[in-house]
């Protein structure tokens, strides 16, 4: 079986309205084919501090990424970090905090736009900084990384969803046109990846309010889904509710790299749904 990966994360994509607005992923879902349950966001419910969640399985207590504000190269070892240490390639197309955190402080925008050096943390990047750039621009840029460099961990971290959400609220037409968006570009994506060799994996950062807000701790704010499509997991439609602290630790689990010193262990709701051998 195969350990490469790629992470499409969805930013501000709340669960109940992932469920109603994902017709493809659920359909996988439902023939038996993927693995979907809820993650609980960290707090605060916020894009930065979570980004460094889902990369480092650490909260903001520890790694100080605070705000969206807290503009600063993280302290810890991320799943780039982590590829990248153990001889892997890693690559990514996302949202220009992530080159951020994990490459330079602050970004500039002319020379940090692609990087393509196999000594840096983030080896193979492209990145965007305008919350409306397309997603399907956005999901191309990951497919062209993924056909250039093959790698064996590639993140994907689109922007839309949690535009609209913003500009017109969680139960606003345009929010949920987004979610029907990406999921027909996922459409598309999926069997082509699936071929490759790759297992994927479907989440969120946060969720979003009717009012186009997220920072807080309420549900529709940190409820947000994991889709897994992977012969090293169990298929099915999971009551868990699993912490976003162990997103990282499960992203190890599925790449077969050894955690960082500081990610927590992997709790039974997730080793549950592992496999088994």
């Amino acid at each position: 079986m195969s350990n490469k990966l790629i992470v499409v994360v969805i930013d501000g994509m709340r669960y109940d309205l992932a469920v109603e607005n994902l017709g493809y992923i659920e359909h996988l879902v439902d023939i038996g084919k993927a693995m979907s349950c809820q993650i609980k966001s960290e707090l605060p419910s916020l894009s930065r501090p979570l980004y460094e969640v889902l990369l480092t399985g650490t909260p903001s207590s520890v790694n100080g990424i605070t705000s969206n504000g807290s503009i600063q190269l993280s302290k810890q070892e991320s799943l780039f970090h982590l590829t990248k240490k153990h001889g892997l390639i890693n690559a990514t197309a996302s949202y220009y905090w992530v080159s951020e955190l994990y490459h330079r402080a602050p970004f500039h925008f002319l020379e940090d736009r692609e990087q393509r050096n196999p000594e840096n943390v983030i080896q193979y990047g492209k990145f965007y900084w305008e919350d409306h750039y397309p997603d399907g621009h956005l999901l191309m840029d990951g497919e062209v990384l993924r056909q250039q460099v093959n790698p064996d961990f590639l993140y994907i971290h689109s922007m839309n969803v949690d535009d609209a959400g913003h500009k017109y609220g969680s139960n606003s037409k345009e929010y949920r046109e987004k979610i029907l968006q990406v999921d027909n570009y996922l459409s598309e994506l999926i069997p082509i990846w699936q071929a490759a060799g790759y297992q994927i994996v479907v989440t969120a950062d946060h969720g979003m309010s009717e009012w186009g807000l997220h920072g807080g701790t309420t549900d529709v704010e940190r409820m947000v889904p994991i889709y897994v499509l992977s012969e090293h997991v169990q298929k099915g439609r999971f009551d868990h509710v699993i912490p976003q602290l162990a997103f990282a630790p499960f992203m190890c689990q599925l790449l077969d790299i050894p955690v960082s010193e500081v990610m927590q262990e992997l709790p039974e709701l997730v080793t549950a749904l592992l496999a088994k051998k």
